[in-house]
């Protein structure tokens, strides 16, 4: 019987292993090109509603803080 050599064993996990990182480097690529699509679907409804995310007013949860600092 031929036993297996250890560096075989080494070599074929690395191989697998740089398998593996570049379909998770692909996947991430293809998650922002996704996302990127989705961000900019989602600016183009906005400004079909007329948005505009300079003029619009800014709200906070924090009135409490606000009217404390305009004292």
């Amino acid at each position: 019987m031929i036993k297996t050599m250890p560096e075989d064993d080494v070599e074929k996990f690395l191989a697998e292993r740089k398998t593996l990182e570049g379909k998770r480097h692909e996947l991430i690529k293809e998650i922002l090109r996704q996302k990127e699509a989705a961000i900019k679907a989602f600016d183009e409804k906005l400004e079909k509603l007329g948005y505009d995310g300079e003029h619009a007013p800014k709200r906070s949860h924090h009135k409490h803080d606000e009217e404390k600092k305009s004292e």
